[in-house]
């Protein structure tokens, strides 16, 4: 075999469709990622795969959901709660916890399923998990404080009143206690929420 003369130009690779292997032309291509396809069979997988991300977002057992994000906003207090007892530290960005494991309960007790029914779930679910959580932190706080001043009265769980609810829960309040309830609410609302594919490109 020859080599080719210096200064003659290579033919250009062929480009073949990633699905049906057919060679496409400038005006019969579509790329995805790193494959290309014909606009047939991009029309064809792109219709498959949104009807199936349709799917996603219907028939939600949303009992199943509550269940699943019950369970994830409990799992997350214990832990926050647990950590102050342990150490001692009020950290508050183990709490960031409590709304990842409420979305993903939600999601994985429906089945895969996300919707926006799922999205406000986990979010009314991950605030009462974030206000019982703080309920119980600072508690442990007061009560380890009434300790150490020798008082008798302790904070009870659940509270005995909405009054010392409201104490407890708003006891040494921070800037930073919005910000950690903000980002536990972001994430119960995005873990849930439905998939969307880009725009198809236009030809």
């Amino acid at each position: 075999m020859s080599e080719a003369e210096p200064g003659t130009s290579q033919p250009a690779a062929v480009e073949t469709c990633a699905q049906c292997g057919k060679e496409l032309t400038p005006v019969d291509r579509v790329a995805s990622g790193d494959r290309v396809f014909c606009r047939g069979c991009y029309a064809t997988l792109r219709a498959e795969l949104e009807q199936a991300l349709a799917q996603m977002s219907t028939d939600v057992n949303y009992v199943n959901a509550t269940v699943g994000a019950v369970l994830g906003g409990a799992a997350g207090v214990l832990l926050w709660w647990g950590f102050t007892v342990l150490t001692h530290i009020a950290f508050g960005l183990v709490a960031v916890a409590i709304g990842f494991l409420v979305g993903l309960g939600a999601v994985r007790f429906s089945g895969g399923k996300r919707s926006g029914g799922l999205q406000t779930l986990s979010v009314v679910v991950a605030l009462i998990s974030y206000v019982c959580a703080t309920y119980l932190v600072n508690m442990t706080f007061i009560n380890k404080s009434l300790a150490q001043a020798n008082e008798t009265f302790r904070v009870g769980f659940p509270p005995a009143n909405p009054v010392l609810l409201w104490r407890v829960l708003t006891a040494d309040v921070g800037i930073m206690d919005l910000v950690f309830l903000a980002i536990v609410l972001y994430q119960a609302w995005k873990i849930p929420k439905p998939v969307a594919l880009p725009a198809a490109p236009t030809a």
